[in-house]
């Protein structure tokens, strides 16, 4: 029980760690470039692309089946598609109708539910593999620096002070540690529900890395240095892949 929580732990770190440097940098700078932003989400969603393939879905396959895989994967793509739409896509959205408040909320509130399944990914992977979910903890965090610059640029725009971005910042990271919690303790009972998690955290990555980092790494740029973002993303993630 005291590992599970260790497990939580590690997802909290991961998840508020990651969007509270991301909102950091962007309150001491002020000014973040559009191209740096298309970058870093590049970079984030070529990472993200790699723990998918060469992490969780062989691990996945591993312990479990091609049906528990496949399973896992379609549940996953299920739960993000349903969030996007109760929040009306807002992941990353710009000014709505002029109201940057409304905007901000909407954004914290979909980058914390996103939070859960990649929560729940790294408590998954720490039932297969402590190294493994460690991993996924750090990635995780590197992935979460671009939704924290995200959230401070939008709720700074709304007028609202540097205490109240940060708060909001740090509670937005809460569910990844709930995820990791949820993860943990489910990939503990079975190597059928292990792999049905590992693919179900890799359905609910590859939809947000295609459906939302790589087309806003795009509109901020042109496509220019989220190619180039996206590609260094792919050679850092393998890199880190094949240390874990």
């Amino acid at each position: 029980m005291n590992y599970i929580f260790y497990i939580a732990l590690v997802g909290l770190i991961a998840g508020v760690g990651g969007t509270f440097t991301g909102s950091f940098i962007v309150l001491l700078v002020r000014e973040i470039r559009e191209s740096l932003l298309a970058f870093v989400l590049g970079i984030s969603a070529g990472i993200m692309t790699v723990v998918v393939f060469l992490d969780l879905l062989p691990e996945a396959l591993e312990v479990g089946s091609l049906g528990s895989t496949l399973l896992g994967m379609v549940l996953g793509v299920m739960l993000i598609v349903i969030m996007d739409q109760l929040l009306l896509h807002s992941y990353f959205n710009e000014k709505t109708g002029g109201n940057y408040f409304k905007s901000g909320i909407l954004l914290t509130v979909s980058i914390a539910l996103h939070n859960f399944p990649e929560g729940l990914a790294i408590g998954v992977g720490f039932s297969a593999e402590s190294i493994l979910g460690l991993g996924l903890a750090i990635l995780m965090g590197i992935h979460n620096f671009p939704e924290g610059m995200a959230m401070a640029t939008t709720l700074s725009l709304a007028g609202l002070g540097n205490t109240a971005i940060m708060l909001i910042v740090f509670f937005s990271g809460i569910p990844m540690g709930i995820g990791a919690l949820v993860g943990a303790y489910l990939g503990s009972i079975s190597n059928f529900i292990l792999s049905l998690s590992l693919g179900f955290a890799a359905g609910a990555m590859l939809y947000i890395t295609f459906d939302d980092l790589i087309p806003n790494a795009h509109r901020k740029n042109q496509g220019g240095r989220a190619i180039l973002g996206i590609l260094s993303g792919i050679f850092l993630g393998i890199i880190l892949s094949s240390m874990l």
